[in-house]
């Protein structure tokens, strides 16, 4: 009798130990493909995309949209029409297309700031890791950015490391799965931003608006000019300085892609107070913050331009699900 119960306390161990890793690796190392973009510029074209997960769904699958042969032919045209670019080691200048990249040196950190200015908002990009929409598919920014030819990169909101949250990129639904409260970045295809929250809205009925991206890390950190978090914020979302990745507006088709440093000896890295202070500093009317730490990466005509790092010990680029990018 007693061998048997310790039979059976040996295999319920091991089953419990296998279930444990399976949990792991399933949450942190098995790679899911649930999507595959083909041609990276087909990310632009407006159109829903229903997965095996939201199939039963018939709300996702009625909001699908044909696709735009005017939005798809006004890219091909916009790209063709523009000047030979001029480029230095801090800008970028076009006939659609103006980037200049200024460091500055706040709260002890290094902050590289990208003042973008466009002729149409169809240069706002976002793009996936191996052009794969799915659960940890990662890859580097700059190799993702070479991937698509961005101009100008940083970091998404890393949404592979989330079941849920809202999805929506260059017009075209993965996700659907609301979570309460969260509060997401939702750029039309005007080119605007909003702020909203997913508990008020659901991703069909923005995509049904003209909704084409939507960012959900956050929190917001301007909205109407005015700064959006308090220090109660911090700490729900980040006790200590740290590196910072964020994007806003300052009017229409005028943006700001920024990215700190952080966690060195060189760059103390910010709060995100401190980084709703700086982006309302530079005129943003709405400012997101997006995913930070390891994963800030800032790249300008395939260079890391940032010192990335998740330790503060060695500088390196994490490997991460999305970028938002400038380019044709």
């Amino acid at each position: 009798m007693f061998r048997t119960k310790y039979v059976w306390a040996i295999c319920y161990g091991i089953l419990l130990t296998a279930f444990t890793v399976y949990a792991v690796l399933d949450t942190f190392v098995i790679r899911r493909s649930y999507a595959v973009v083909e041609d990276g510029a087909a990310q632009a074209v407006p159109t829903a995309f229903v997965s095996e997960e939201d199939s039963a769904d018939s709300s996702t699958a009625d909001s699908t949209a044909e696709p735009s042969e005017e939005i798809t032919e006004k890219a091909a045209d916009s790209a063709e029409n523009s000047a030979e670019p001029v480029i230095t080691e801090s800008s970028y200048s076009d006939g659609n297309l103006t980037i200049t990249i200024t460091e500055y040196r706040e709260y002890d950190t290094s902050i590289y700031v990208a003042d973008v200015v466009m002729s149409s908002a169809e240069y706002l990009r976002t793009a996936f890791a191996e052009n794969t929409y799915g659960r940890n598919v990662t890859a580097k920014t700059s190799e993702i950015a070479a991937s698509v030819g961005a101009i100008l990169a940083i970091n998404g909101d890393y949404y592979g490391a989330q079941e849920s949250g809202y999805v929506l990129r260059n017009g075209v639904l993965y996700r659907s799965d609301a979570v309460r409260g969260q509060e997401d970045l939702v750029i039309y295809q005007d080119g605007s931003f909003e702020i909203i929250s997913e508990s008020d809205v659901t991703a069909e009925a923005l995509l049904a608006q003209g909704a084409m991206q939507i960012l959900s890390f956050g929190p917001a950190l301007v909205e109407n000019g005015d700064i959006a978090v308090t220090d109660e914020d911090e700490v729900g979302k980040a006790k200590t300085s740290n590196p910072r990745t964020a994007i806003g507006v300052i009017d229409d088709l005028h943006y700001l892609l920024v990215v700190s440093d952080g966690r060195t000896d060189e760059s103390a890295g910010l709060t995100l107070y401190e980084l709703a202070a700086f982006m309302q500093s530079l005129g943003a009317e709405t400012a997101y913050n997006l995913d930070g730490g390891g994963s800030s990466t800032m790249v300008f005509n395939g260079t890391v331009i940032n010192n990335p790092t998740s330790s503060g010990r060695s500088i390196k680029e994490r490997s991460v699900s999305d970028i938002v990018y400038i380019g044709y």
